[in-house]
């Protein structure tokens, strides 16, 4: 090559150059041009900034773009095309905040500052607060937070309206939890369903709606059917955990499920919903956002809906009627108000015990009851649908006033208020002597004292106040939860052909009121001064006070020396006792941010359960010593991590668990106890294990969810006991596995979301477990079961005034399983009860058989286009 050849290249390489550099500038000058910025900075209520707050910028259908703030708490986000977005930021220890309707304008930069106001407990626990740049994660119906500090479930939005029945219940929501176990015998939503996991039953843990703790007087179980139906519930926080002080709630022995009420939108927007399918189930519901009115603000939402069922058991019906109502106000940056309530009013004709093994065998696996009210004999049938009855009203009340009172202080105060009335009759003997596969030394005929007329009713009052403070170095919070419950209970014997109750003192089996008072002081404090820490600890005092009042009864409680059917006998007219419980719990956890999209995070905490009042359920209600705290210790460790494609979850934990309360009831005739019920310590128990949970996004609006469990949970060994007064002989056992615990649970979910179409088939499975026989540990074997449900759904999305117009296909048990999911052994043939042999006396609990529901919504926006 010559000299003059290679000067000419080097001036083409050299003229090249700059032609690429003047496109790229060119190109650069277009994006400046056609693009925007957003920028701000986030500052606490005392003017300091804040530093690592994150933000999000989206549009109407996902996550743009997000960022940290910096040391100065500046942040900006640069090349956004013109358009209008929310911007969200949240930081540890701080309330989200979200300002809608941001203009980007091409070439101009915006500004949105932000001042963070300190967040109360409920505020923090959101499944909504966290927006994600991750693909997997914004795809996942069930998500965790980078920020959790003990193993934590969100349930999202999507989930709850996307990939449930439109008549579900509050326990088969949670099924997306890894480790849980629920079902409903007549079909999803259409009946009481309880909730398992961790080997934890029902009154084992609390549940929270907008931060406020609901459950039964008598013991911290819940009602499915009755308190915060479905279209009250926007999204759910599931903390498998004691939580931190701050959590309040009568058994956070177990953990925490806390529901929220829906989002209000800024816009107007209504609906009408029309749901039919299987058992001849129909369910009608209007729903109504107002949005922003009162100068922007007030906001306010109301829905109302009736559900009519005949259940998949026979003559099982269902019916409930429920409104939910919601109202905010913010008066100022510092100061706004809530107020939400509910009232729902269950009808079923459900009774009090489940079919027999013989039962199901004669007559198919969804038999319950009977519509034939003779027998062949002349008798009156014992299963007749007509002498079970459930009316059940109840109503929630909810205020919450907010306030920034200065100095980086803030008080939140909940007031609340809510009330239960079951009102029930049953007939008390549920099998007929029309049935010739079985004896039973009882008599099968209906009189005027087989029936039950039950009443459980009480009113709860309380409050719940949280004052936080925030300093550079973190947020201190102190405060207290109260409440205060009345409580009425009576069993009668009654005529269930006139529903005429005995007078014989005989027939009263109990009749008892009492009064619970409980107190919770607490004070903690969050850490977030040390790079990527955030450190609590915190220390609670959980005091309970129950004063019972007892009558002269048959038998369960207050037998004060009277015969049981005598009516001459002068006996005292009642017995008053109160007893105090009370259980220091300290807590502490800790998050390390390993990066941006990584944290990991560990755990110590103590939890307790406020006895129940069945320990007074003995013989002259002469309780000498309040029972001592029933106590679990968690220790608990897990990660978060978010990548684009692919996000997860994982933990481990061990727990403790001592002074257990279990129960025996004497059912052989001709004992000198026979019927009564006594309440007595378990061996303490251990329970550990193996939790995680992830979403893998393929692209184009597909993903796969995945969640599995495995652990052990027994009860340690115990040595051989005599019979005494208030319990049969206990033979010396090894470690017993604990009632209910599954082995292990799988999840698998296969979700398509894309322009409005919304596909999910999810598949679990629940592993082997347990069920207890009287007082004796792992005697009966309940085998695996799957649950598998699928939906498709098309919705009108951000088109037109129609938008979340929308039709659906749900169903439920897929594949029409019809396994056996629980067990009560018949315990009433005399001999040894240790060995479990099945017996036609059995009652059974099965899966419902496969449910198809068809949904038709009409949406309108009155949009201004």
């Amino acid at each position: 090559m010559t000299r003059n050849s290679a000067g000419v290249w080097q001036k083409a390489a050299v003229a090249l150059v700059c032609l690429i550099a003047l496109v790229a500038a060119t190109s650069r000058l277009h994006a400046q041009e056609s693009t925007g910025a957003i920028n701000g900075v986030a500052i606490d209520p005392s003017g300091q900034s804040i530093k690592g707050a994150t933000v999000a910028v989206t549009n109407a259908t996902q996550v743009v773009r997000t960022t940290v703030s910096g040391p100065d708490g500046q942040f900006s986000i640069t090349d956004l095309p013109a358009g209008i977005y929310s911007v969200q930021i949240s930081a540890t220890g701080f309330a989200i905040q979200t300002q809608h309707d941001v203009a980007v304008t091409a070439g101009v930069t915006t500004k949105v500052p932000f001042t963070l106001q300190l967040a109360s407990v409920s505020q923090e626990v959101t499944v909504e607060a966290e927006a994600d740049s991750s693909l997997a994660s914004q795809l996942s119906p069930v998500k965790s937070v980078l920020d959790a500090a003990s193993a934590r479930t969100e349930i999202t939005s999507s989930y709850v309206n996307e990939y449930t029945s439109p008549v579900t219940d509050f326990a088969d929501i949670t099924q997306a939890a890894p480790g849980t176990v629920t079902w409903s015998t007549n079909g999803v939503g259409l009946g009481q369903a309880k909730i398992d996991f961790r080997g934890f039953v029902d009154d084992d843990y609390t549940m929270t709606w907008d931060g406020i703790p609901f459950s039964d007087s008598n013991d911290p179980s819940h009602h499915s059917w009755a308190y915060v139906p479905a279209p009250a519930i926007g999204y759910v926080d599931f903390d498998r955990s004691p939580g931190t002080a701050s959590d309040m709630g009568p058994a956070n022995y177990g953990g925490s499920i806390h529901f929220f009420s829906p989002q209000l939108p800024d816009t107007t927007s209504m609906r009408m919903q029309e749901s039919y399918g299987s058992f001849n189930t129909n369910e009608v519901l209007g729903e109504f956002y107002s949005g922003l009115f009162l100068h922007g603000k007030g906001n306010f939402w109301f829905e109302g809906h009736h559900m009519g069922s005949d259940g998949y058991q026979t003559f099982n019906y269902q019916q409930r009627t429920a409104g939910t109502a919601k109202f905010t106000y913010k008066f100022s940056d510092r100061t706004s108000l809530a107020l939400i309530g509910t009232v729902v009013i269950v009808d079923a004709n459900t009774p009090n015990n489940d079919a027999m093994r013989f039962q199901l065998a004669q007559h198919g696996d969804n038999f319950l009851l009977q519509n034939n009210y003779y027998n062949p004999d002349g008798t009156v049938n014992g299963r007749y649908y007509r002498v079970y009855t459930y009316h059940v009203p109840t109503n929630f009340e909810i205020i919450t006033f907010n306030k920034d009172i200065g100095r980086s202080w803030h008080v939140e105060t909940k007031p609340y208020t809510y009330s239960y009335s079951n009102h029930q009759h049953y007939n008390n003997n549920q099998y007929s002597e029309a049935d010739p596969t079985y004896s039973a030394t009882a008599s099968a005929a209906v009189t005027p004292t087989s029936a039950i007329d039950k009443m459980n009713q009480y009113n709860r009052g309380g409050d719940i106040t949280t004052i936080s403070a925030a300093s550079r170095y973190g947020v201190f919070r102190t405060g207290a939860w109260y409440e205060y419950t009345f409580t009425n209970r009576y069993q009668i014997g009654s005529d269930p052909t006139t529903w005429i109750d005995s007078p014989l003192l005989g027939s009263l089996k109990f009749h008892e009121n009492f009064i619970t008072r409980a107190v919770q002081p607490f004070a903690e404090y969050q850490l977030v001064a040390i790079p990527r820490w955030t450190i609590t600890a915190g220390l609670k005092d959980a005091y309970y006070n129950m004063t019972v009042t007892q009558w002269a009864s048959n038998k369960e409680v207050g037998l004060l020396g009277c015969a049981k059917t005598d009516t001459t006998q002068t006996c005292p007219n009642r017995v008053i006792h109160e007893a105090g419980y009370n259980s220091w719990l300290p807590s502490f956890e800790a998050n390390y941010r390993i990066r941006n999209n990584w944290s990991a995070y560990g755990q110590y905490g103590r939890g307790s359960i406020i006895p129940f009042s069945a320990v007074f359920d003995v013989a002259g209600a002469q309780v000498t010593q309040a029972p001592p705290p029933t106590i679990a210790t968690t220790y608990q460790g897990g990660t978060v991590l978010k990548l684009n494609r692919f996000s997860m979850d994982a933990d481990a934990f061990h727990i403790h668990f001592v002074n257990q309360y279990s129960s025996y009831t004497n059912s052989q005739s001709g004992s000198p106890d026979f019927g009564l019920t006594y309440y007595y310590a378990t061996p303490p128990s251990d329970t550990h294990g193996f939790e995680a949970e992830g979403n893998i996004a393929f692209g184009a609006g597909l993903s796969l969810f995945l969640n599995g469990t495995v652990g052990s949970a027994k009860y340690e060994s115990g040595a051989a006991q005599a019979a005494t007064a208030t319990q049969p002989a206990v033979a010396a056992s090894p470690a017993a596995w604990v009632a209910l615990a599954p082995h292990d649970t799988e999840s698998l979910g296969l979700a398509y979301q894309s322009k409005g179409f919304d596909f999910g088939f999810f598949n679990k499975r629940i592993g082997s477990r347990w069920e207890d026989d009287g007082p004796y540990h792992q005697t009966v074997p309940l085998d695996p079961f799957w649950v598998n449900n699928l939906f498709l759904n098309y919705t009108v999305r951000n088109s037109s005034h129609f938008d979340n117009s929308k039709i659906k296909l749900s169903i439920n048990n897929l594949f029409d399983s019809h396994n056996v999911v629980d067990i009560a052994p018949n315990t009433s043939v005399p001999g040894s009860l240790i060995q479990y042999t099945p017996d036609p006396g059995d009652q059974l609990e099965l899966l419902p058989g496969r449910s198809v529901m068809v949904t038709f919504q009409f949406g309108f926006s009155p949009k201004e286009r």
